[in-house]
């Protein structure tokens, strides 16, 4: 019994360092997230702003004059809350099209294997703090207080041509929705979502194309008429919750490049 007893601890103990040396043994790799932007399957680059190139489902000309918006809490893992890997010096990046800026974030010591791949679009209610990200605060993305502060989701300015065909401004702005039908009480709803690009097989170093749609914001589930929403979005609660519903078919999973 006792010769027994000694085998089982040797297997034991082979079984956990074979375990140890298989988790010292896993290959550490980096992971680039590669922005791209397009017009239902045309890409969009700054070399295309200022000029009326596109046309929305509604039948509005538009011209595309800037274009940044926000992701946080990006993640590569089994699951939210499972086995995944997350950049450490912080948990959001601006992409800024109109100065070609942050449209590749890098995330490093990512082991092989198959993760879920995905980010929120702007910030959940835990991370819209007012005031508390600095870069955030240089770069004039913040809410005004009496709007209940913290950060925008998106700015989307440009022209389109009205019913005149007249040049006109819209400013499709995303925040957090807010109710000011009592301004001493703002009722809020957060309208940041998940956007999940599903399963990634991450090997060696793999670049990974997270693809948005920009005609999409205009189209689905709701077309967006810009002759009657165009500009003063942000206080408008109804305006900011079909944003929300139109934010949700916007990104997709582009080419993966291992």
């Amino acid at each position: 019994m006792k010769k027994v007893f000694l085998q089982s601890i040797f297997v034991c103990l082979v079984l956990i360092a074979c375990s140890n040396d298989t988790d010292e043994e896993l290959k550490k790799v980096s992971v680039t997230l590669k922005f791209t932007h397009n017009w239902d399957g045309i890409p969009v680059t700054l070399s295309d702003f200022n000029d009326f190139k596109f046309t929305n489902k509604n039948g509005e000309r538009i011209s595309i004059q800037r274009l940044r918006y926000l992701v946080s809490n990006i993640f590569i893992g089994n699951s939210r809350s499972g086995n995944f890997a997350l950049r450490t010096e912080k948990n959001y990046d601006l992409i800024d099209l109109t100065k070609n800026k942050n449209l590749e974030i890098l995330i490093t010591n990512v082991n092989e294997g198959n993760y879920k791949l995905g980010f929120t679009f702007g910030f959940s209610d835990a991370d819209n703090r007012d005031g508390v990200y600095q870069d955030l605060n240089s770069a004039n993305f913040n809410v005004p207080l009496m709007l209940g502060g913290g950060y925008h989701y998106m700015q989307f300015d440009g022209k389109y041509k009205d019913t005149n065909n007249q040049d006109a401004n819209f400013n499709y702005h995303a925040i957090r929705a807010v109710d000011r039908t009592d301004p001493k009480n703002l009722q809020f709803e957060d309208t940041s979502f998940l956007v999940d690009l599903g399963n990634i097989e991450i090997k060696n170093n793999t670049t990974i194309e997270i693809k948005m749609n920009i005609a999409e914001w205009f189209k689905n589930p709701n077309t967006w008429n810009l002759n009657q929403l165009n500009t003063v979005l942000m206080p408008n609660f109804n305006a900011q919750k079909l944003i929300n519903a139109n934010g949700k078919t916007v990104f997709s999973l582009g080419t993966v490049i291992p």
